[in-house]
């Protein structure tokens, strides 16, 4: 069985100490039952990854006394995932796999079509640190306050393309803006892409408005693209898009 990994906020170098937070020396001694001198790995996103070993402070306390560097610290892609808040699950799932698809930065978007506007962003990071430990990552994404979408686009650096998951076509009188006016799929709109950061936007549950539409196709870093023939939930919308973004773009 591997020896089980953390992420920790402190300095690692070979002798040193760090401390572990309570929840996890409980997780350590009480879920894993571990014993002291017992063998960890640990990462801090600076540092890379190095071996520790489980070691006693105090009389009931216990923390960790670092070996030798396994791995360098190396970076994840420039890519960032805008997303429109949804109910907690999904919102759960969405920083869960972003995570696991090495997104480098989650930044939640209120839209007008919106409808869950609280974010908890401890509550996010605290996924995004479980899912970084169990995938073999070396560092968590940063994870922002919400912005507004209009916020969002008028401090947008222009050297940063922006894909757009636009779902809709131009026929308001037709179910999901009938089928003129689509998007290309997302495929054949990255096929080309050649920049060193990247950022995808996907929307709420029900899609942008028509007004939020026409804004970000009139802008010329927006990537419309399209993810196929269904109409998917927003968190399967995010997680799809960032699997194609990964393969067509980043380090897959």
């Amino acid at each position: 069985m591997p020896a089980p990994r953390l992420y920790v906020e402190h300095g690692l170098s070979e002798g040193a100490r760090a401390p572990l937070e309570e929840g996890q020396a409980r997780y350590l001694t009480s879920v894993m039952r571990l014993q002291p001198g017992a063998a960890v790995r640990v990462f801090n996103g600076v540092d890379g990854e190095w071996d520790a070993s489980l070691t006693p402070i105090g009389r009931k306390g216990v923390g960790l006394t670092i070996g030798a560097q396994t791995r360098p610290q190396s970076a994840t892609p420039d890519l960032a995932l805008y997303f429109a808040p949804v109910k907690r699950h999904g919102a759960d799932l969405i920083a869960e796999k972003a995570t696991e698809l090495g997104v480098r930065l989650l930044q939640p978007v209120i839209t007008r079509r919106t409808v869950a506007e609280t974010v908890r962003i401890d509550r996010l990071r605290r996924i995004a640190i479980e899912a970084a430990e169990q995938t073999e990552r070396l560092d968590i994404p940063d994870i922002a306050a919400p912005l507004s979408l209009g916020r969002i686009l008028d401090g947008w650096d222009g050297e940063r393309p922006l894909v757009y998951a636009d779902e809709a076509g131009d026929d308001p009188g037709e179910a999901w803006g009938g089928a003129t006016g689509r998007a290309r799929p997302i495929g054949d709109a990255l096929r080309d892409v050649q920049t060193p950061a990247l950022a995808l936007l996907t929307g709420p549950e029900g899609g942008f408005d028509a007004e939020e539409r026409r804004l970000l196709r009139s802008l010329p870093f927006v990537i419309p693209v399209s993810l196929g023939p269904r109409i998917l939930r927003a968190e399967t919308a995010a997680i799809a898009a960032l699997a194609v973004v990964q393969s067509s773009w980043g380090d897959w």
